[in-house]
């Protein structure tokens, strides 16, 4: 049976990528130019579906093959967000917990020395979040992906050095999600691609996607070539191998968009049925991670300059706290002869990736500066959170407490603490001061839900504006806790 990411009602968008192909396509090129790019497909997925795809330059330098939609393209470490659904799959099976040691399922790590005699065994979480104290390893890990399985057991029955103690800090490791993949391996009594290939790949329509690129049509392969000496050279192909847990898949941007359809179909949270192959909560889940939180600069052009947020890693996604955007979940992917970036937008119910036949070649800023393009232009616009009817009731409440000075129309519906951070009398003293400030004010605005009980409101009034709070209490009946209006005085 295959689950389709279904369109939401609440996320839809009415503008179309497409008209605006003209400008996506001069950030694209400009970007491929300047840093060599054979080839390269962008996509952008909304309502559940490939909403929008540009395909630039060749697969094939040989053979001058055109990228299309249906090219296949390493993505690198993007595999590991498909590890860590696998992982957070078997949890809900029951088969492991993420606080389990690792080395209940795989011995090979029993007998290993750790840097301290007070660290802790390794989890699967520590492995999920990049937190088991192993040292950052791009480089060699990205070679590691032919590795044979009997030389991986070999080199986890050796032991691994440490560069710290477990759960210390974040560090990107690709020898942990290489684990992740025995881990699986061990678990299912089978290979790990055989998981991801059966359990998500195959259930999403991601027919043309897997681990043995050998397998794939070469005429449908994007060739891997890594510029030096001011030309291209062709990388070799690696085959799949036991470090494939952390790299190794193979995907075309038709394909990828299935599954990105299906992530961003895990929100908002929701009433209704809930078939996926994962449960939404599950995976709501893979913002959870370390708590190592680092400022983010976004990787937009001149992305220093704008606002920046906060960046940790959950499990098998960078999550990122953006002042426009709200959440965010991101990753690249950078392999030798391929390099790639995708961002999703929770709060916008929409996601953009790009995939390259270039080592290292991430395509992050084309992604980021063309998410910036689209939100501008309201092709994609972030969603509204529903205003509940008790939020509703009490911003009504609000209204008349305004326009007749008084708190009267809360009478026995504020919560015990109300009337004992002001009295009526001061009340109606501060209600009278701030009026004077504002002059009158047009009060008819809508309030904007931050949650099922708490809200802000705008007015916009004769002398400047109001800034409005109301913050409901954790009580049943449900009570008022908290009441605001701020003057704001025009410049």
């Amino acid at each position: 049976m295959l689950f389709a990411a279904m369109p939401l009602p609440a996320l839809a968008q009415s503008a179309d990528p497409a008209a605006l192909d003209a400008e996506i396509d001069t950030i694209l090129k400009s970007w491929m130019s300047e840093n060599h790019i054979p080839g390269m497909v962008f996509g952008v997925v909304k309502d559940g579906r490939l909403a929008y795809v540009k395909s630039e330059g060749v697969q094939d330098l040989a053979a001058k093959r055109p990228v299309t939609p249906d090219t296949l393209f390493r993505i690198a470490s993007m595999t590991k967000a498909f590890t860590a659904m696998s992982i957070l799959k078997l949890r809900d099976e029951g088969r492991l917990a993420l606080d389990d040691p690792a080395d209940r399922y795989v011995p090979e790590m029993r007998g290993w020395t750790y840097p301290t005699s007070d660290s802790p065994r390794i989890t699967i979480r520590d492995l999920l979040t990049h937190s088991a104290g192993f040292v950052t390893d791009d480089p060699w890990g990205d070679r590691q992906t032919v590795l044979s399985q009997t030389a991986f057991t070999a080199m986890l029955r050796a032991g691994i050095p440490f560069t710290r103690a477990p759960e210390m800090r974040h560090e990107y490791a690709n020898l942990g999600y290489a684990i992740l993949g025995r881990v699986i391996a061990n678990i299912t009594k089978a290979p790990y691609r055989r998981f991801v290939e059966t359990r998500l790949l195959t259930p999403l329509g991601m027919t043309a996607s897997g681990f043995d690129v050998f397998a794939h049509p070469k005429e449908k392969r994007a060739v891997g070539y890594r510029w030096e000496n001011e030309a291209w050279a062709e990388e070799p192909t690696m085959k799949d191998g036991a470090f494939n847990a952390m790299g190794g898949l193979e995907v075309s941007a038709t394909d990828y968009a299935k599954w990105l359809g299906f992530i961003v179909s895990a929100w908002p949270p929701r009433d209704g049925e809930d078939v996926g192959i994962a449960k939404r909560a599950t995976v709501r889940q893979i913002m959870r991670g370390a708590n190592n939180a680092n400022v983010f600069h976004r990787y937009a052009t001149d992305g220093d300059k704008q606002c920046p947020g906060a960046i940790a890693y959950g499990m098998g996604w960078r999550v990122i706290t953006d002042c426009d955007y709200g959440t965010v979940l991101a990753h690249g992917g950078g392999y030798p002869g391929y390099g790639s970036h995708v961002l999703v937008l929770p709060e916008y119910g929409a996601a953009l990736f790009a995939l390259t036949n270039k080592t290292y070649a991430g395509p992050s800023q084309p992604v980021w500066d063309i998410a910036a393009l689209l939100t501008a232009k309201g092709v994609l616009v972030k969603r509204t959170e529903p205003v509940s009817p008790d939020l509703a009731g009490f911003y009504t409440a609000a209204q008349t407490v305004w326009t007749s000075g008084t708190i009267d129309a809360l009478q026995g519906r504020v919560a015990m603490n109300f009337p004992m951070d002001r009295t009526a009398v001061n009340w109606a003293k501060v209600l009278a001061e701030t009026k004077a400030q504002s002059g009158t004010c047009a009060t008819a605005a809508p309030i904007t839900a931050e949650g099922a009980m708490s809200g802000t409101f705008t007015w916009t009034c004769e002398k400047g504006t109001i800034k409005g709070t109301v913050l409901l209490a954790p009580t049943k009946p449900i009570t008022l806790q908290s009441l605001g209006f701020a003057f704001e005085g025009k410049d």
